[in-house]
């Protein structure tokens, strides 16, 4: 009788599927983009990085995002998107042929711009494929670091416009204190900005559609007809509440679920014991698993294939193909794993 893996399958034809695919855990290589808003010091997360101009992101799963490793270096997601499909994204995801997730580190020493991303719906009205839902999990904050979101009580759309100008559109604004660790969920649609101190990162559907409302003066341009219409007055947006961390593997490592949201399920692990992982979840679809390490340093191992090292800044993806893997840290690692859910998932419960 075959021994069989997880999920009933024989390990045999596991084994076999790794083996007939080109694919294999990614390193990512950090794309960095200036922004007017950001820093020139980015020594928390890249302390060998040499900025030349304020930088204020960070991508590592764009579509323009480069493999740092093995035979497929330097080339983009979007080509390994086209090329390998489902191997690569998984069947949980809603475009074959695109990477459905960006993940991101912000750095924000100034105010961005008060901006608002389409839903869905209106992101299909202007002919761009999905909207622009997203999250941000907290990596640092220094005390009274605030973001910005949604329209306070009462406000209308039409309010906001009076106010975008007369240069008064924040004080419309909700703005809460955040603290290291928090996961702040952004629903498409809500007006939204951050204020400085504080480095998140950001979980998103791969889109870039982003309508500014009003910059503080700067010399940027402004998309008030599309962005008051994208707006809406209420969303879901707000600061997740979670369940209490559980214990994984025995008592030295830490796993806690940060979000479960329609488009991304976030969760957040600290290792001091090798653990285990699947690319397929309890509705039996599989889906890319991105981990972006926020501390220390761990190795990420899959039968037959080529150890990768993920340390403080690295985002390494475990495309759906391999199946199994783990992650085994050298001394600690603390990373945030994402994933698209297989099954249809309501908004979180938030407050604000």
């Amino acid at each position: 009788m075959a021994a069989s893996c997880p999920g009933g399958r024989p390990a045999f034809f596991s084994l076999l599927r790794r083996q007939m695919t080109e694919l294999y855990p990614l390193l990512m290589l950090p794309a960095f983009d200036p922004r007017p808003w950001g820093t020139m010091d980015l020594s928390p997360i890249y302390p060998n990085y040499k900025c030349q101009e304020k930088i204020g992101e960070a991508w590592l799963t764009g579509d323009d995002c480069k493999v740092n490793n093995g035979p497929l270096a330097g080339q983009s997601l979007a080509q390994l998107s086209t090329r390998f499909g489902r191997e690569l994204v998984g069947s949980a995801a809603r475009d074959p042929k695109r990477f459905p997730l960006l993940l991101k580190f912000l750095f924000p020493e100034e105010k961005l711009s008060v901006q608002v991303h389409p839903d869905d719906e209106m992101a299909r009205q202007v002919g761009q494929p999905w909207g622009k839902t997203e999250c941000w999990y907290v990596a640092s904050a220094q005390p009274g670091a605030q973001i910005a979101l949604g329209l306070k009580p009462g406000v209308s759309r039409l309010q906001l416009e009076q106010a975008i100008h007369s240069k008064r559109a924040e004080d419309l604004l909700n703005w809460i204190n955040i603290s290291s660790g928090d996961m702040i969920y952004v629903a498409g649609g809500t007006v939204h900005t951050l204020g400085p101190g504080s480095i998140l990162v950001e979980t998103q559907q791969q889109s870039d559609t982003t309508y500014r409302l009003y910059d503080y003066g700067r010399p940027r341009e402004l998309h008030l007809k599309e962005g008051l219409a994208a707006v809406k007055e209420r969303t879901a947006s707000g600061k997740v509440l979670r369940p209490a961390p559980g214990k994984v593997n025995g008592q030295n490592n830490r796993q806690e679920s940060l979000v479960a949201a329609p488009y991304f399920v976030v969760d957040t692990f600290e290792l001091k014991e090798s653990k285990n992982f699947r690319t397929r979840d309890k509705s039996g679809k599989d889906s890319v698993q991105i981990m972006v390490a926020v501390e220390g340093c761990g190795v990420v191992e899959a039968p037959g294939m080529e150890p990768v090292t993920l340390a403080k800044g690295d985002a390494v993806i475990v495309p759906a193909s391999v199946g199994e893997f783990s992650v085994r840290p050298q001394w600690t690692v603390e990373f945030l794993k994402a994933y698209v859910p297989g099954e249809s998932l309501p908004e979180p419960v938030t407050k604000l």
